[in-house]
This record gives structure tokens, C-alpha cells and sequence, in this order.
């Protein structure tokens, strides 16, 4: 019996995102039943006896990173990221050393990146393990933020979801290849829901059914500005109600559970039923994260993001993009929260808003793996 061709799908836990997407991309290779030995590797373990951070404060790079999310401590992160890309590059040549004798221990048929960063110091590992072996990108953002971010100046494939993403791989790397896919990475449920009594669930709920409902989610950890949003609507005029999913953050569940509010409302914390609430709602307000937006829009949810010096410096095209697509609203601050959403519940505006949703297609995760299939050798 032949060798299965041995994958690696490389993430780290710096944000769900890239996780998230290496999963979703092992499942739908399960699901397809290619004959593919498929690896997933924590950039994270693999680099660990590296990692600066974690010698000098005790947690590790991601962690870090993660805390910073989960505390709202972005504001500054631009003037940062050239810092964090300096200590990237001070322990370059031992990153590719370590990679080295990795890849020569677990030697891959091809390596797929699904993180930001770190992709020069792979790309010199594997050169010195078998130039041969395929390299890709697969950017889990919309867009690039360079420089030294996603695309480096090196010879290898990159797999874009939006036409930016490819404009800029043809800029900053014309000796690469740039192959645009219809959109983010989603997870395969996000494919495989089924029709929902709206009405119904919206009553077991506790809400109206006929009452325009905004989702309101900011990742797996929820966010503080999730109160403000609430205490926002609630002390406006706006005949609406809200779904508010908190993640993991107890604190922000039990908080927004325990307030009375004049608007009807559902609180929920942790759940991988993130398809089905979107299913009853009618648009989305959050983060103006890749995932979290290609979510919303894949089941035809306009979106209502924030936009400012507090959005981490890779997002700020995607809050564009949403203006550009004509998918939803970008705010400056939620402060303009109850004026976006008088504009968006005007007559017709929310079904036009809907109907431009609806007609984006993402098959990305489909493409992606039919793509990677032909750059096995």
C-alpha cells in the first residue's frame, strides 16, 4: 500500500482564527476521504524552547497575545507589531534551525501555513530540507499588512480570499504564486445547517418573532463592549432585540443576564451553535474580525462593525471591505451605534443590505483543499 502524502497544516493559538481553520480544513479532508496523512502542528510547541516571552514574564507569545485581546489592550498594537517583529527577526536563524531538525525528523510531503509572522523562517527550513517541498499560505485575513506580516519576498503559493490579498502577494512577492479563493476559511457546519422554525425558536428564546434582532458576538472570550451595546439600544427609542453570545467570559454572561433592560433579550455563554443563533437573527454587530464577518455574512447577515485605533491593524481592511461590499456599517466608535442602527431598520435598507449578503458565495474551504491537491507532488 502507497505512503499516504504526509500534510502539515501549521497554527498557533494567537486568536482562534488560525486554529479554527486548520480544523475546519482536517475535517473537510476527512469528510472528502482524500488519501492524505493530515497533521496539525502548533507552531507554538514546536518553537517553545525559543520563545522569548515566556522567559522573561512566564506565559508564553500566544498567551499573551490572547490576554491582550480578551482585555480590550489593543490601542498602541500598531506602533507594537514592529517591536514584535523585531524579536521575530532577532531569533530568526535559530527559528530555522529548530525547524529544520523538525521537518528532518517529521519529514511533510507539503506545508500549509495558516499563520502570520513566521512564514520566512518555515519557508528557509524547508529549503534546507527538500526545496521540493511545497509551501503555501492560505492567509486567514482579508488582506495583508505589511510589511513582514503574511506575504515575505520568497518563492512559494499563497492562497487569498479577497482580490486585495492577491493584489498584494503580486506586489510584494511577484516570484510567488497568488490563487484567490471565493472567501475566509469557514467551518464545514456553517455548510451543512438546516431550515429552522424562526418564529418558533425566537419564542423559546424569550424574544418576539417578529421583532428585528441583532446578533451581537465578539469572539470566544466576549468583550466589555458588549455591556455598552446592550445599555446603548436599551436607552434608545429602537423597537429591537438582541442575542448577545458571551464565549467563555462568565463575568460578561452573568452581567448581562442580571440587567434589566427595557428591550427583550437572550444571553449565551459558550456554545458551538453559533450558526443556529445567526439563523434568528436578522444583522450582526461585533468585531470586525475575518472570521466573525465572513460568518455573519455567509448567512446573509449585514454586519455592524467599529473601526478605530483600538482595531487591531490587520482587521482594519476588513471594516472597509464590509463599506466596499455595501454588507453593513463601519463605525468610527458603538458610540454612533443607535444612529447606524435607525439607518439600517429604515424601510428597505435591511433586506438591501441582506440581499448584497446573500448573493456572496464562500466556498473557500472547498477550493482550498481542491487547490492543495494539486500542488502535492
Amino acid at each position: 500500500m502507497a505512503k499516504k502524502p504526509a500534510v502539515d497544516f501549521i497554527f498557533f493559538d494567537a486568536g482562534g482564527g488560525h486554529r479554527a481553520a486548520a480544523v475546519a480544513l482536517e475535517a473537510v479532508i476527512s469528510q472528502q476521504e482524500r488519501p492524505w496523512d493530515v497533521r496539525l502542528v502548533d507552531l507554538q510547541d514546536v518553537l517553545d524552547e525559543l520563545d522569548i516571552f515566556r522567559k522573561l514574564t512566564g506565559l508564553r507569545m500566544e498567551d499573551i497575545y490572547n490576554r491582550i485581546l480578551e482585555n480590550g489592550w489593543t490601542l498602541g498594537s500598531t506602533e507594537l507589531l514592529p517591536l514584535m517583529h523585531g524579536i521575530i527577526r532577532l531569533y530568526h536563524s535559530a527559528q530555522v534551525r529548530v525547524l529544520t531538525r523538525y521537518w528532518t525528523a517529521n519529514r511533510p510531503d507539503m506545508v500549509v501555513s495558516l499563520v502570520p509572522n513566521f512564514d520566512r523562517s518555515m519557508w528557509q527550513a524547508l529549503q534546507k530540507v527538500d526545496p521540493r517541498i511545497p509551501f503555501v499560505t492560505v492567509l486567514t485575513d482579508m488582506a495583508d499588512y505589511p510589511p513582514n506580516f503574511w506575504i515575505e519576498r520568497q518563492k512559494q503559493i499563497f492562497l487569498c480570499g479577497t482580490e486585495r490579498a492577491c493584489q498584494q502577494v503580486r506586489e510584494i512577492s511577484p516570484e510567488s504564486s497568488a490563487h484567490r479563493v471565493s472567501g475566509m476559511i469557514l467551518n464545514p457546519k456553517f455548510y451543512e445547517v438546516t431550515p429552522v422554525d424562526v418564529t418558533a425558536e425566537r419564542v423559546k428564546l424569550g424574544l418576539e418573532p417578529g421583532r428585528p434582532t441583532g446578533l451581537v458576538l465578539f469572539g470566544g472570550m466576549g468583550s466589555r463592549k458588549m455591556e455598552t451595546i446592550l445599555r446603548l439600544v436599551d436607552e434608545s427609542g429602537l423597537d429591537m432585540q438582541l442575542i448577545l453570545i458571551c464565549g467563555k467570559n462568565e463575568k460578561l454572561r452573568a452581567n448581562l443576564t442580571g440587567r434589566r433592560t427595557r428591550i427583550l433579550k437572550f444571553v449565551e455563554g459558550f456554545t458551538r451553535d453559533v450558526p443556529r443563533y445567526m439563523q434568528l437573527a436578522d444583522f450582526f454587530i461585533g468585531k470586525p474580525g475575518p472570521g466573525s464577518i465572513s460568518e455573519a455574512i455567509h448567512m446573509g447577515l449585514p454586519v455592524i462593525v467599529e473601526k478605530n485605533a483600538w482595531t487591531l491593524p490587520q482587521e482594519r481592511f476588513n471594516a472597509d471591505w464590509v463599506v466596499e461590499q455595501n454588507v453593513g456599517m463601519s463605525l468610527g466608535s458603538f458610540k454612533q451605534l443607535v444612529p447606524a442602527l435607525e439607518t439600517l431598520l429604515a424601510p428597505g435598507r435591511l433586506a438591501e443590505l441582506q440581499r448584497n449578503a446573500r448573493a456572496i458565495h464562500n466556498r473557500a474551504i472547498y477550493e482550498v483543499t481542491d487547490l492543495l491537491a494539486t500542488f502535492l507532488p
